[in-house]
């Protein structure tokens, strides 16, 4: 079989040799409290090995909420999510985070009201692509297929399918008819086997309907 005919390594923590700025993702985190799918991968001029550092913010094992990034995502320089550890709690009078600190104010503090206000896990669906320095806040979980526009503040839900834009964002529109949607959410065409995949990428790249649901 020619080289052509093959899919990209998904083992590869660099995929394209001149372009090191991108990096599959499942390669280069090392955090058990985030998973990416193969092929997901991170854009940035810095190098993409410092996604966890710089793109996961406020993201603390104690606290345990996950990160879950389906397979195709393409994430652009500046992506940054914002996980539960960032919240305050919001019941009392203050949201100074006094039990964070050590001594009295942390013997004095409810360790619950650390957890009061969490949203849960963050879930990013499969073949999303998130423009670059958008924003995606604590808990919300993105639908298959959607695109988020630069510079996005991610607060709600986004589903499938759709395009959100603005701070905070709000639905611009959905990429096709609701009835193509359903069909594309049941061919689910990102968990095929990678050579399937690799065979009819004119099929998931075009605009037939016809043809993705008759790939083989």
């Amino acid at each position: 079989m020619r080289s052509s005919h093959l899919a990209p390594d998904s083992g590869a923590k660099f995929p394209i040799a001149e372009f090191p700025r991108i990096g599959f993702l499942k390669n280069l985190v090392r955090s058990p409290l985030i998973e990416i799918g193969e092929y997901s991968y991170y854009d940035d001029p810095e190098g993409p090995e410092c996604f966890e550092e710089k793109c996961v913010l406020y993201h603390y094992d104690f606290i345990g909420d996950r990160l879950v990034i389906g397979r195709f995502c393409a994430l652009a320089t500046g992506v940054q999510f914002i996980m539960n550890g960032a919240n305050h709690a919001l019941d009392g009078f203050s949201t100074f985070p006094f039990g964070i600190f050590p001594g009295s104010w942390r013997e004095a503090s409810d360790p619950a009201a650390h957890t009061a206000g969490h949203r849960g896990d963050t879930i990013v669906g499969n073949d999303v692509w998130i423009g670059m320095e958008a924003t995606i806040m604590p808990g919300v979980r993105i639908g298959d297929g959607a695109i988020i526009a630069a510079k996005s503040v991610v607060a709600k839900d986004v589903p499938p399918y759709a395009v959100v834009a603005g701070n905070p964002a709000r639905i611009v529109r959905t990429r096709f008819p609701a009835e193509a949607i359903e069909r594309l959410l049941e061919i689910a065409w990102w968990h095929w086997p990678i050579d399937k995949v690799t065979r009819n990428i004119a099929a998931i790249t075009g605009a037939d309907l016809k043809a993705l649901e008759g790939a083989r």
